[in-house]
């Protein structure tokens, strides 16, 4: 035998008879299990049965391939045949089923958390969409709280105020250059 450099890297069997791709086999067995699982797969099994008891029973001696005094043994083995078979093959498009299904909750898991995520940015955004809206002043507010007479009157005012001031500072610049 010969040995490899890197010995990080385990070994490989060597695979001795039938090679198959575990893809094709997983399909394969998917396809026998829905097979198995309908109700026609049921109902032309069970015709067949009645089928294999009615000949093995009715007809002369000499045509039975399985008679019924021996306990119909070649239809119990057939029958066994089949559900050795069927079983593991069931199981492993069950196994194959729970792997996609894990994949895919895992992918509807990270989905809920990113729209979680967007809802709630979005919910912050219009917040603050709402905080900026709240305090700028429409004219319906400028409307509701002035009306035109009372604005005039605010302007007499402060002109008045203008003026006033205007006059104090005129006098104190007199009395200082004074």
């Amino acid at each position: 035998m010969k040995r490899k450099e890197d010995l990080a890297i385990p070994r490989q069997r060597r695979r001795i008879g039938v090679h198959y791709g575990s893809d094709a086999f997983g399909q394969f067995s998917e396809s026998i299990a829905r097979t198995l699982g309908t109700a026609r797969f049921l109902v032309w099994q069970s015709f067949l049965i009645i089928a294999w008891i009615i000949y093995n029973f009715a007809l002369p001696e000499s045509w039975q391939f399985d008679p019924w005094n021996r306990g119909l043994v070649l239809l119990t083995l057939v029958l066994s045949l089949q559900a050795s078979y069927a079983a593991p093959l069931i199981l492993l498009a069950q196994n194959r089923q729970e792997g996609r299904d894990h994949t895919q909750a895992e992918v509807d898991r990270r989905v809920a958390e990113r729209t979680q995520a967007d809802t709630e940015f979005l919910a912050r955004e219009i917040a603050s969409v709402r905080v900026s809206l709240s305090d700028i002043v429409t004219t319906q507010d400028l409307r509701d709280h002035l009306d035109a007479e009372e604005i005039t009157a605010a302007l007499t005012r402060l002109a008045d105020v203008v003026e006033k001031l205007s006059s104090r500072i005129e006098n104190l610049e007199h009395t200082e250059n004074r």
